[in-house]
């Protein structure tokens, strides 16, 4: 408009000018002459705006309380104003519509009728950039809506695992027939950083690891067994799946691809009545589901090519993957996740207690007063790492109520080797102290039996090292033949003729 306005200002305005202008806006050439005119008339360039009927926040309550029905808020509208001479006149059903589309989104309009997971679903998520291997993990719990037999009752039993985001590659998994606790969590982290079999040769340590607020992952036996090893766990927010996508794209997969094929598979299609068709089907042992849980597992770590790989399985674009692996000591792995209630426990005669119960060990033999420290894996009461105050591993302690009959057996050996050790010490002990001298029929100085002749003490001492005991002793000097010319030794008076000296010189 402000450019035919000039033209026709300066008389330059042309039939021709309107028709191009009508052609490109798509309007009739009717409509823009009018629009000329009308700007000719007022000065206004911009096309006159109609009031038009909006949504409010009211009518905002009235479509939550309507379950988003338009039709229902609509009547309330006309009701209330056939009621009340002092509100507005309703508009019609159509102009109604037409608002709710125009002034609200569909995510909106979806979230006041069915709540927040509706609207999320009208959102729009970023996708992180694509990193190396152990960049970063997800873990997470799933509940399989799958009911197994677990002794005699049936149960939903829970999956925990962990994801590498940048290759797809399942790093490790726990299940448990009940809500899982820390324990599920670092039996699956315990599995996920070794790299041998079943899941090698995938493994090592990640730089980090992003969960959803779960308090078992965010227990202080996690957050301090991942923190020896420097990795940090990421606190996302509650409820926000979208920042954590890889685990949960693998937590819709095995839903669809495995855990609707199951038998009593607690979401599959409904008969008339809500009934199944086949309500007395057998359930799966708890047995068997791992089983087949860990086939799928194998499958898609070995077999399964996801679209965003390439057409390469998991496996195969972590073998491609450049990036060096940190991995974790055996002997630190062998005990990682242990808890340590920070306690000084003392050796005795029934064990090691650990509040009520006491465990045994046959390095405990012989070793009663000695203080040491207990760690053990949360729940698992049937055993416990004994180590002592400097950290040094020493023993595998067993319940002693629970312990087999090898466990007991080599706790006695132990207190039979002991005692054997003992008494041949004491033995040879009493084997020094008893000196034993030769019988004698004169009066003569008493002679030790075993007494070393001089041929045999000759024969020794020519026979030793004489370096050896120049180190023990420093003025040690060996004995050697007596050089020729040199006067033997005067015998004692003792043993002198009965002639005297004089005469015998």
């Amino acid at each position: 408009m402000p450019r035919l306005v000039m033209l026709d200002q300066r008389g330059e305005l042309t039939t021709a000018h309107v028709r191009l202008v009508a052609h490109a806006l798509g309007r009739s050439e009717r409509a823009v002459w009018r629009w000329i005119a009308e700007a000719r008339a007022t000065g206004q360039l911009a096309p006159t705006s109609r009031e038009r009927y909006a949504i409010t926040p009211e009518i905002r309550r009235l479509l939550v309380q309507c379950g988003g029905n338009a039709s229902a808020v609509h009547r309330k509208l006309q009701k209330r104003a056939l009621n009340d001479s002092r509100v507005p006149k309703a508009p019609s059903l159509a102009t109604f519509h037409r608002a709710l589309r125009r002034d609200l989104t569909p995510g909106d309009r979806a979230g006041l009728a069915h709540g927040e997971a509706a609207r999320r679903a009208f959102d729009v998520y970023g996708t992180r950039p694509v990193e190396h291997r152990n960049a970063a993990w997800e873990g997470d719990h799933k509940c399989v809506p799958v009911q197994v037999q677990v002794e005699d009752e049936l149960s939903r039993p829970w999956v925990t695992w962990f994801i590498d985001c940048a290759r797809k590659v399942i790093m490790g998994v726990a299940v448990t027939p009940h809500a899982p606790s820390r324990d599920a969590v670092l039996a699956a982290l315990r599995m996920s950083l070794d790299r041998a079999e079943p899941f090698g040769p995938a493994g090592g340590v990640p730089n980090l690891i992003r969960v959803d607020r779960g308090k078992d992952f965010l227990s202080t036996t996690v957050i301090s067994a991942l923190g020896a090893l420097a990795v940090p766990v990421i606190d996302l927010p509650a409820y926000t799946p979208h920042l954590k996508g890889t685990i949960e794209a693998l937590n819709n997969a095995v839903e669809k691809m495995l855990f609707a094929s199951m038998p009593r598979y607690v979401h599959q299609q409904r008969l008339t009545g809500g009934r199944t068709a086949d309500p007395d089907e057998p359930a799966l042992t708890f047995e068997a589901f791992v089983e087949l849980l860990l086939e799928w597992v194998r499958w898609w770590n070995n077999e399964h090519k996801p679209q965003a790989l390439g057409g390469r399985t998991p496996m195969e674009a972590w073998r491609a993957d450049p990036t060096p692996l940190y991995d974790v000591p055996a002997e630190q792995l062998a005990h990682f996740g242990l808890e340590d209630d920070g306690l000084t426990r003392v050796v005795t005669t029934r064990g090691v207690q650990m509040g009520n119960r006491f465990y045994i060990d046959p390095w405990m033999v012989g070793r009663g007063g000695t203080r040491v420290a207990v760690r053990r894996l949360p729940h698992h009461d049937t055993s416990v790492e004994i180590f002592d105050l400097d950290g040094t591993h020493l023993c595998s302690a067993v319940l002693a109520e629970a312990a087999s009959k090898e466990q007991i057996r080599a706790v006695r050996n132990a207190r039979k080797a002991k005692a054997r050790q003992l008494r041949a010490d004491l033995e040879a002990a009493a084997r020094l102290r008893r000196e034993r001298f030769k019988a004698s029929t004169t009066p003569a100085p008493p002679q030790r039996l075993g007494a070393l002749t001089e041929a045999e003490a000759e024969a020794e001492l020519s026979g030793s090292d004489t370096s050896d005991l120049r180190r023990a002793n420093p003025d040690y000097i060996p004995r050697r033949p007596v050089p020729d010319g040199w006067a033997p030794p005067i015998p004692p008076a003792a043993n002198l003729p009965e002639d005297g000296p004089e005469e015998n010189a």
